[in-house]
């Protein structure tokens, strides 16, 4: 057995650093191939454990996507977290160009998560409704805070609901421009930006 496959046979991972293994290889092939084509026996493989272990860890393979969703979730809203101070209509487009360069890096999972909560599978479902409640609350609380449209707050209680209505757009968006292709990402940001804008002006 060549050394560094002994020392990474030899060395054990804690259960949170195994879990963290078993999410980075699906993160990776659920980008990669539909849901379909990527197999729990592949996963096993790649990260080098037993696929009993990763039923230990995700009982189902359905559980399994629906921890990667989640863990990218996570990942995506601290990578478009609102930076202080800065007006939000001059954070808007970068945080939709970090949002959609992952869309199109993620394309086949981004497409599986929607088409199973479409579907109404409630482990996907779960993890969409925590997603979409964290993004609308990152959203209001840059909006509140910005000296521009802060005051929105005051005098239009329906802001929330726009805000929410404007997720669902910018999702319908998103899978239409992976069908398609026809928009540039630049195109497609500056159509989202606009959208929240409208709504919220």
């Amino acid at each position: 057995m060549p050394a560094n496959q002994g020392e990474r046979a030899r060395r054990r991972l804690s259960t949170e650093e195994r879990r963290e293994q078993l999410l980075s290889v699906g993160a990776k092939l659920f980008s990669e191939s539909p849901y379909d084509d990527v197999w729990i026996e592949q996963v096993a493989e790649i990260a080098g454990v037993s696929r009993g272990l990763l039923y230990h860890y995700f009982p189902t393979k359905r559980d399994f996507f629906a921890a990667v969703v989640e863990r990218e979730s996570g990942r995506m809203l601290r990578m478009t977290a609102a930076v202080p101070g800065v007006p939000v209509r001059e954070q808007l487009a970068a945080g939709l160009d970090t949002y959609l360069t992952y869309v199109q890096a993620h394309a086949h999972g981004f497409r599986a998560f929607h088409r199973a909560d479409a579907a109404g599978d409630q482990a996907v479902r779960r993890v969409y409704q925590r997603a979409l409640a964290a993004q609308e609350r990152q959203i209001l609380a840059a909006l509140a805070a910005d000296p521009e449209f802060g005051p929105v707050f005051e005098s239009a209680p329906q802001v929330r609901l726009a805000v929410r209505g404007w997720l669902a757009f910018t999702t319908a968006v998103c899978l239409e421009w992976l069908r398609d292709g026809e928009l540039t990402r630049e195109q497609v940001r500056d159509l989202c930006a606009r959208a929240l804008l409208g709504v919220i002006a």
